[in-house]
């Protein structure tokens, strides 16, 4: 049987480009190889897609420095034709990648000699995380090739990318989120003014600022102050990732992880065990789940799944969360996060349409504490838009 040959496509130019690298090693090292033909594509934190670069298979988080796409000097240029498809991924020469992509005029002669075909292509697995990536823009671009992918559709990546939208969908659902409001940071609102508006809206401390289209923590700010300095602190530093900024209450609870799964985009989605993340360090600067207690200091949590929560519990979470991913039309996959308070009720914070993806990953976690492995998760999501 001749195997299927899919894109595996990594790094991007949003923030969590490292993440990527390591969630696309996590799926090359684990992928069957008697079914299907990896090609790894990097994208660089500029843009520029190549094949050739360095092995992303070796790459992980507990390197010195994080990894990222760079264009080495046996990588080239990935140029893609709309118009063939599966067949339209081309790959061009490697003086014009190191000359920068403005160089590259495939209307050229000379340029146009230079192409060639990197061979038909089944599916894509983009496993890229944040904008650019996990927004609709990728999906877009292949659905425009009609080309299979892995992963949620335009509608539901880019819904899901905007925490502002996502809560306007899931509230229409009659599905709980956390109370809060959005601001234009574009509006430059002044500390007094943004204080303002939070006793407006009825919101109590502490409050959790973040920017609506970004993951991995990045911009977010929790402010237990209820100085207006604190509140305009906050704000600045979210609108560095994004003008549209979320000011929402903490919620009193615990964060649940519930991972989905519907690789072929008809069937009713299946959940794993719902999971939680524990912090364990105690001398931590910041009382929430930031980007170092997820991705760099191994000792600073640890995954459980299930959560350590009565059974009863654990399957309204499961319930909530196949609800959330319809409510969004979501397909293939994505990690609904909710919140658990301390009187059993449940929230849903956000959606995550390609979440981490490592062997150690929480999706990868719990559907492998719910009996499917990290090597069979793989290959129902490609089989899933590949059959």
């Amino acid at each position: 049987m001749a195997r299927k040959r899919v894109v595996v496509l990594y790094g991007g130019r949003a923030d969590e480009h490292s993440i990527s690298c390591v969630s696309a090693a996590g799926v090359l090292n684990a992928i069957d190889t008697d079914r299907y033909e990896p090609i790894p594509v990097g994208i660089t934190k500029d843009g520029r897609w190549i094949v050739g670069g360095e092995d992303p298979r070796r790459w992980s988080l507990d390197d010195t420095q994080l990894p990222t796409v760079q264009v080495t000097e046996g990588s080239r240029p990935v140029i893609l034709d709309m118009a063939r498809g599966g067949d339209g991924f081309m790959v061009g020469d490697h003086d014009d990648l190191v000359s920068g992509p403005d160089s590259l005029k495939t209307d050229s002669p000379q340029a146009s000699g230079s192409l060639e075909p990197l061979g038909h292509v089944d599916a894509v697995f983009p496993v890229l995380h944040g904008p650019y990536g996990e927004d609709g823009t990728v999906q877009g671009l292949l659905e425009m090739m009609g080309v299979p992918y892995v992963g949620c559709g335009v509608f539901a990546s880019a819904a899901c990318m905007d925490k502002h939208y996502t809560k306007i969908l899931l509230s229409q659902a009659g599905i709980p989120v956390a109370p809060g409001i959005t601001i234009d940071a574009r509006d430059r609102l002044s500390g007094v003014a943004l204080k303002a508006a939070v006793e407006e809206a009825g919101l109590h401390y502490p409050l959790f600022v973040k920017p609506s289209r970004a993951g991995s923590s990045f911009g977010v700010v929790k402010v237990e102050e209820t100085g207006a300095d604190a509140l305009a602190a906050a704000v600045d530093e979210a609108s560095g990732h994004d003008w549209r900024i979320l000011i929402e209450e903490g919620v009193d609870g615990r964060e649940i992880e519930c991972a989905v799964l519907a690789p072929d985009r008809e069937g009713e989605p299946r959940t794993a065990w719902p999971g939680e993340v524990v912090l364990d360090r105690t001398d931590q600067d910041e009382a929430f789940y930031d980007f170092d207690s997820k991705y760099v200091d191994s000792s600073a949590s640890h995954v459980e799944v299930p959560a350590d929560l009565p059974d009863e519990t654990l399957s309204r979470i499961r319930a909530l969360a196949s609800r959330a991913f319809k409510a969004v039309d979501a397909t293939g996959l994505s990690r609904v996060d909710c919140f658990v308070t301390a009187k059993g009720g449940i929230i849903v914070n956000e959606i995550n349409t390609l979440p981490g993806f490592t062997p150690i990953s929480m999706y990868a976690k719990a559907w492998e504490a719910s009996g499917v492995t990290y090597t069979d998760l793989i290959t129902e999501l490609i089989e899933g838009v590949s059959a």
